[in-house]
């Protein structure tokens, strides 16, 4: 019995939105019979009925859906991953109201979970998450490529996102704790930082609730992958698992 975590699948079996620049790039390609393959090795158990299934935590942007009618195919691609699935919003989830998270969960019961505004549990743990947020510009650069300056307007929207975001993720540690838990692992689709941040205060309630894992996605393409934390920090061990980072490879984040 393992828990891992892998982010960002962008399925659009029937979408017709069209992938942004970075699906393109070589790791994509036939990204989702490759992701099935590893998982089918990888995770064991495929039922929510099993007495103890791996559990596999998808942290954001699943489709490219707009709706629910056009995500049909790509929830029936995730209900079939072996495992108990566990799904985080993503910036791009757009079939996914925060404010009707229990109708997801009522609609999949017995096939899917989704995290926001709740909790759900592995072992003795409590995962808990949102989707968080983190201003990603736009900055203005010098002819070196070092950050001289910023969209001030855009800054400003970021902040009250961020706000937002630490509340709900606030409610999803709250209901956690008033159930008796008392260890968590932390769940963002954004990273926890920006680019000029050494400390966020999703970091900050990570350290407040004693969270022994944070695990993110959202960061795509090797210029990407190190844009916020990496490793052990003040306690806590920050983890990126975006697809493309993982090659695809769900990352075990407990056994």
């Amino acid at each position: 019995m393992s828990l891992y975590a892998i982010g960002d699948l962008h399925l659009h079996f029937q979408s017709v939105l069209k992938a942004k620049n970075q699906l393109h790039d070589r790791v994509w390609k036939g990204h989702e019979k490759r992701f099935k393959k590893i998982c089918g090795k990888l995770i064991k158990c495929n039922s929510l009925e099993d007495a103890e299934p791996d559990t596999l935590v998808l942290a954001g942007d699943h489709s490219w859906g707009r709706d629910l009618t056009e995500c049909e195919e790509d929830f029936r691609y995730i209900s079939e991953l072996p495992g108990r699935k566990i799904l985080l919003r993503g910036n791009h989830d757009m079939f996914w109201d925060a404010k009707k998270t229990e109708r997801l969960n009522e609609l999949f019961e017995g096939r899917l979970l989704f995290l926001q505004n709740n909790f759900h549990t592995y072992k003795d743990y409590a995962l808990v998450g949102t989707k968080g947020f983190t201003f990603e510009g736009p900055f203005y650069l010098d002819h070196r490529g070092r950050v001289i300056g910023w969209d001030e307007e855009a800054q400003e929207r970021a902040e009250k996102l961020v706000k937002r975001e630490a509340e709900r993720l606030r409610i999803s540690f709250e209901a956690a704790k008033s159930a008796g838990y008392r260890r968590f692992v932390m769940f963002l689709h954004y990273p926890p930082t920006s680019i000029l941040e050494e400390s966020s205060i999703f970091t900050d309630m990570a350290e407040e609730y004693g969270a022994e894992q944070v695990v993110y996605a959202h960061s795509h393409g090797s210029s990407r992958f190190y844009d916020s934390i990496l490793g052990d920090f003040h306690g806590v061990r920050y983890s990126l698992v975006s697809g493309d980072y993982l090659n695809w490879h769900p990352l075990r984040i407990l056994d």
